[in-house]
């Protein structure tokens, strides 16, 4: 379902609700939730973020700034080469 879709559902959905008090403060008190959701989490980023993000990182290892894995490597041992003390 496209997000014009998913729109549309939602407000053919509220229209059938509004008629109602009890069934629109539920839909409220949801929506207040899932607001809340939304604005504790830190890490969320939009598509196109995410993308400048890669875009950031791919520029800063072909300008020799990266650092990566090598071949069977584990994550502790990697972190101790780059000098971090774990």
């Amino acid at each position: 379902m496209t997000t014009v879709e998913l729109n549309a559902q939602i407000w053919r959905d509220m229209g059938i609700l509004a008629d109602s008090e009890s069934m629109m403060k539920r839909v409220a008190k949801y929506l207040r939730k899932l607001v809340a959701e939304k604005q504790a989490d830190p890490t969320l980023m939009t598509k196109e973020e995410y993308f400048a993000k890669i875009e950031r990182a791919e520029q800063q290892m072909a300008r020799g700034e990266g650092m990566a894995m090598l071949p069977g490597e584990d994550l502790s041992t990697f972190l101790k080469r780059n000098g971090y003390d774990i």
